[in-house]
């Protein structure tokens, strides 16, 4: 008969079938852990009262208050995204932008990036944007493969952009504040945008056929009229933006909260009402649609949490987690092996499985691994998010490709666009933009500072400066201060440190005194 050391590999072999198999994940990984947990009560690897905590575990995440923010940020961002936003900012967009060569190209990945803090949906992002932007990048004469690129991938910028779905849950799973991790995804979010818009830029002086401009004489708006109807889209959005991610400390430069992310989170979908109104499109359709799609979303995140609690209260009762420890911390190279197999690991994952299936099903395996070899989980939650938004775009299962090849046939079939997108031109052409997103994956590995330059300062205790201020008040004489037992001095705490270590960013920041 097997071991139980030898089972946790087992399970994790049937966890990745299960997977594949392509039945519903909440409903698989509930059964492969009640069935796993019933054979190891049978074997004697543990009671079959430990069973018996399953149904308090389950009503553990029910009642975690953070879980509360998904449905309000998933109604603000559907309600704003089926109000016609997405439409008013790319017309205006294009024709600022349009005249000059990439110009469409631009302001695609610029709207993507104001409806990613806005929306929070790629399906509703790409959608959108095809809608309106490809037909008019097929007038001109734009490449088709660029045109298909560009779309999908500033659709999928809407994962880092916070205040991200992706970035809670990661937060939830990891016990982090969500308002550092909404800090920390800034830099890497905005780093997408440039990387984006510096290849538009090159491509438009190596193959300027490829992102032509659009005449002038096209633009149905000029001057000031052109500015106001930007200006229009904006400011409302990101005042909204900025009211819900401030309120929640999740701005650069912030270091107190006001508001829980549930809070925030209700006062987001209150506003996105308000939006709706202003623009004249709240009616009851878009009201009866955006509760829908939240009520879906919610159910969804509900039933994977519930499955993948069954599958890890039985693999940590067989050990799993020891297992899994150490196997990645074993790996040749310390922190920067292990980051570069879970990367990989991520990434082929990222084939078969979206971001909320990856959070709640690997995640919890990985987060205590990563913690014990020092390695801030802040950090190590918007690297994986980072690497994430490729399960949208890489070929075959990328579902940002799905959603644009739906959109494309249906303008074909309306005569929105002279002749049919192949399917070859969707998959090639989201090539470049999948390797420029791992190449924001490597930065943010061997460049930490591009996600912790936002966040706050863990403070540290000067020992010499904590002796004097006891000396000073008679607690404790210098000498007895001075051999204090085992009194932790955090690294480079003293007057005297020399320059900080780079790579000390990897290490998890000591709790305060």
């Amino acid at each position: 008969m097997i071991a139980m050391e030898n089972f946790a590999p087992v399970m994790f072999a049937g966890l990745i079938l299960v997977m594949l198999l392509g039945f519903p994940v909440a409903f698989s990984l509930a059964a492969l852990g009640l069935g796993c947990g019933i054979f190891a009560v049978f074997m004697g690897w543990f009671p079959a009262e430990f069973m018996a905590a399953l149904p308090q575990n389950v009503f553990g995440i029910l009642s975690n208050d953070l879980l509360l923010a998904i449905p309000f940020f998933t109604m603000m961002g559907t309600l704003l995204e089926k109000c016609g936003l997405a439409e008013d900012m790319l017309d205006s967009m294009g024709q600022l932008f349009g005249p000059i060569r990439g110009g469409l190209g631009y302001s695609v990945i610029i709207v993507g990036f104001i409806l990613g803090a806005i929306t929070g949906t790629v399906a509703g992002q790409v959608i959108a944007m095809a809608m309106i932007s490809l037909p008019v990048m097929m007038r001109y004469g734009y490449n088709m493969r660029y045109a298909t690129g560009v779309l999908a991938a500033s659709g999928t910028i809407t994962q880092i952009v916070p205040p991200s779905l992706v970035l809670v849950v990661l937060a939830d799973q990891l016990g982090r504040s969500v308002g550092d991790m909404y800090k920390g995804a800034w830099g890497p979010s905005i780093l997408q945008v440039l990387i984006f818009a510096l290849y538009t830029f090159v491509l438009s002086r190596v193959k300027p056929e490829h992102v032509p401009g659009v005449p002038k004489a096209s633009r149905t708006l000029l001057g000031w009229a052109l500015w106001a109807k930007c200006l229009r889209g904006i400011i409302p959005s990101a005042i909204l933006i900025f009211a819900v991610l401030g309120s929640m400390g999740g701005l650069p430069g912030l270091d107190t909260a006001v508001a829980t992310p549930t809070e925030a989170g209700a006062m987001g979908a209150v506003g996105a009402f308000i939006l709706a109104g202003m623009y004249g499109r709240l009616t009851w359709p878009l009201v009866r649609d955006a509760m829908y799609s939240t009520a879906r979303i919610t159910a969804m995140v509900v039933y994977i949490l519930i499955g993948s609690r069954v599958f890890s209260l039985v693999f940590q009762g067989v050990d799993g987690g020891r297992w899994i420890e150490h196997m990645l911390s074993g790996l040749p190279g310390g922190q920067i092996g292990f980051l570069i197999v879970v990367n990989i690991f991520i990434f082929f994952l990222a084939f078969f499985l979206d971001f909320f299936e990856i959070a709640f099903i690997i995640l919890p395996l990985l987060g205590p691994v990563a913690e014990k070899m020092g390695i801030d989980l802040v950090w190590f939650g918007v690297m994986l998010c980072v690497n994430m938004q490729t399960s949208f775009m890489h070929p075959p299962f990328g579902f940002a490709l799905f959603y644009l090849r739906g959109i494309a046939d249906s303008l074909f079939k309306n005569g929105a666009i002279p002749r049919k997108v192949e399917s070859k031109d969707i998959y090639l052409g989201a090539v470049p933009w999948v390797l420029m997103q791992l190449i924001l994956v490597a930065i943010v590995i061997f460049v930490p500072q591009s996600v912790t330059i936002f966040l706050d300062k863990p403070q540290v205790l000067d020992l010499n400066k904590a002796t004097e201020t006891l000396q000073n008040m008679g607690a404790a004489p210098a000498d007895e201060a001075a051999s204090m037992p085992d009194f932790p001095v955090p690294e480079g705490a003293s007057e005297a440190a020399s320059e900080p270590d780079p790579m000390d960013v990897f290490k998890t920041p000591a709790a305060k005194p």
